[in-house]
């Protein structure tokens, strides 16, 4: 076990590629015993370092997921956002190196306060707590990123029963429960009521994500619909070129009237890439033919709209015409690519903050769901579906969720599969049926429990056809989301701070 504690460069330096093996573990690679090794080789990294060691090894371990894990953003910024390889390659190695402060702040805590090695039941328990609040901190923390979480390992893992109880983050807690206890092993094994514990711990989380697999925590609210989303393919190059705006009008309507009758249309993000108010004309007539064919046509089309001062405010938005109504105002703006954080100072160094439509306003948070066919559809527009908090409040008030999305930003890199992979997990965490339209793809109907119904091929024009079922009811995590977790991590981190004060006052009263 030396090799895995030795202080220094050696163990930052394998820290680093434990860290860059999570990505293995999740989409589209999906090795998720990775995702155990790697938790397991970090834990075992922080034995015998202070605080500033732990600070520095802990910064290595998120520097490594992030720079494997999140390659996309060179593509983003290089590709797309016009920056030079050296540019794009030192702005990417900086968003790694930020986004690695998540592991290393609670690396430093673990070492200070938390560390428990002389009782290792408690000592796992505690790590598994921190490991939760380290993966929720990173979704909410300057508007959050939630990506790359452990848990999305066990989509298709022996876990994955346990998603409708308590969302992602309890598959998280579970595998780094697990990881803790399995590095913990050689000093449990001794202790014979502390192993049990284990053990019993172990069984109850492996064997129910088992036996939880395919239950239905749902039903059906009705017939099948038969739905009918539309892959339009286009290049992001043409995306907002004002000389292609006919032709990609006229694609996504003749994709339309080509088609068999379904109940639902569904287009992707910003399918009408110029303001609604230009496209009234387009839309009546859009209407007119799905009311003709008793069905609702939702499309993604950006808006403008005045706020209470009179100023003209722009949103991403979802539309719904033909047989059903709403209009919903993106709320999870990405940083960069629909708004710019300190604006004022970055618009106009490169051309990467500068990207159409990059000026978005957030929507509000009321919002009601969209109707179609007379069943209530919770709307996600790309981003969104990757918070689980944010998509459980929404999936609680509807039958039906829908997410939108233009993934041609990733280019051909490991970001589509990797977003596809967090919208079928949504899916599991509601037991709704998901209906997913993209530019490029993956576009897919994810049944209730997070499996792949249908889809068809990324970067090919194509029309998805299928049925989808509205459901009722509320699984466990929809009714209490992640409330029941966080008190046990709580109490999981409390019980550590409170030993180590009476063992510091011990301690100080023997000397």
């Amino acid at each position: 076990m030396r090799w895995i504690t030795r202080p220094g460069w050696p163990g930052h330096l394998l820290a680093l590629a434990a860290g860059a093996l999570t990505p293995l573990a999740l989409a589209p690679v999906d090795l998720w015993p990775l995702g155990l090794l790697s938790l397991a080789l970090f834990y075992l990294g922080l034995r015998g370092l202070g605080p500033r060691a732990a600070l520095a090894r802990g910064w290595c371990y998120g520097f490594g997921v992030f720079a494997a894990g999140t390659s996309w953003v060179y593509v983003s910024i290089h590709d797309y956002g016009a920056a030079s390889p050296a540019l794009a390659g030192l702005l990417t190695l900086l968003f790694s190196a930020g986004l690695a402060l998540f592991f290393a702040l609670p690396a430093w805590a673990w070492v200070k306060w938390l560390r428990r090695e002389r009782a290792p039941l408690a000592d796992a328990l505690a790590f598994a707590a921190l490991w939760l609040a380290q993966e929720a901190l990173r979704g909410w923390l300057f508007t959050g990123f939630p990506w790359l979480y452990i848990g999305y390992s066990q989509l298709a893992g022996p876990l994955a029963g346990l998603a409708p109880l308590g969302g992602v983050w309890l598959l998280s807690f579970g595998m780094a429960l697990t990881a803790a206890l399995m590095a913990n092993l050689p000093a449990l094994l001794p202790r014979w009521p502390s192993a049990l514990t284990a053990l019993l711990l172990l069984a109850a989380t492996w064997g129910g994500g088992l036996l939880l697999r395919d239950h239905a925590w749902t039903q059906p609210a009705g017939a099948p619909l038969k739905v009918a989303a539309m892959q339009g393919n286009v290049e992001q190059s043409m995306k907002w070129d004002p000389e292609q705006l006919n032709a990609q009008l006229a694609l996504y309507r003749d994709l339309t009237f080509a088609e068999a009758p379904a109940d639902l249309y569904v287009w992707p993000e910003t399918a009408v890439p110029v303001l609604k108010e230009y496209a009234e004309g387009y839309l009546s007539v859009m209407s007119r033919f799905a009311s003709e064919r008793n069905a609702a046509l939702i499309t993604g089309v950006p808006l403008r709209q005045a706020d209470g001062e009179g100023r003209p405010r722009y949103y991403n938005a979802v539309q719904v015409i033909g047989r059903g109504e709403g209009t919903y105002l993106k709320q999870k703006l990405v940083p960069f690519g629909e708004y710019v954080p300190l604006q004022d100072l970055l618009r106009g160094l490169i051309a990467f903050f500068d990207l159409p439509m990059s000026d978005f306003a957030r929507g509000p948070a009321d919002q009601p769901m969209l109707q179609a066919r007379g069943y209530r559809i919770a709307p996600y527009i790309c981003y969104e579906v990757v918070y689980p908090e944010f998509a459980a409040g929404l999936a609680a008030r509807s039958e039906l969720l829908l997410t939108v999305s233009n993934d041609a930003w990733f280019g051909t890199s490991i970001g589509p599969l990797q977003h596809l992979q967090m919208a079928q997990m949504r899916a599991l965490e509601a037991g709704r049926w998901m209906i997913r339209a993209t530019n490029n793809g993956v576009t897919a109907l994810i049944d209730p429990l997070g499996r792949i119904d249908a889809h068809v091929p990324q970067f090919q024009r194509a029309v998805l056809r299928g049925e989808v079922v509205p459901m009722q009811g509320l699984t466990p995590y929809l009714q209490w989301r992640a409330w029941p977790l966080t008190g046990l991590c709580a109490l999981l981190l409390g019980w550590p701070l409170l030993a180590g004060r009476r063992e510091r006052r011990l301690f100080a009263a023997l000397g």
